[in-house]
């Protein structure tokens, strides 16, 4: 009987790719003038935290050994927005309402579930490296 291959293993260089702009989007966001209450790129920051919440519960869900990577990703991302205690708590919710809503419609891995995956980091990757473009620290 052949294996499906897990998420980890098929999805690896997609979450290398997406962890290490993020990491570079954390390390280059952080400065006060953009430490405001709404900054310029808030509506891509939210739509990136949506993301890391969803893949916080798809990936492990379909085998990957990620317990908290995406959670880590986006406390990374919160330390280095420097943000109000509303911008936070905006950008929280955000990836709380996503983790819940999928693992509400998703408790196994299924087809759907894999390429929900995809979609998801291939948008947050781009979405970190435009932000970072954009907005970034020179």
């Amino acid at each position: 009987m052949a294996r499906r291959r897990g998420i980890g293993e098929a999805g690896g260089r997609w979450r290398s790719g997406l962890v290490a702009v993020l990491l570079v989007a954390a390390t280059s966001l952080g400065h006060p003038a953009l430490a405001q209450d709404v900054a310029p790129y808030d509506d891509q920051l939210m739509r990136l935290a949506e993301i890391l919440g969803a893949l916080h519960h798809l990936r492990p869900l379909c085998g990957a050994d990620e317990a908290q990577t995406w959670r880590d990703q986006m406390a990374a991302l919160l330390a280095a927005e420097q943000a109000s205690p509303e911008r936070t708590k905006r950008l929280t919710d955000r990836f709380n309402r996503s983790y819940r809503g999928l693992a509400e419609t998703h408790r196994t891995c299924t087809d759907t579930a894999r390429m929900l995956i995809d979609r998801y980091t291939a948008e947050g990757a781009a979405l970190a490296q435009d932000v970072v473009a954009r907005w970034g620290r020179s």
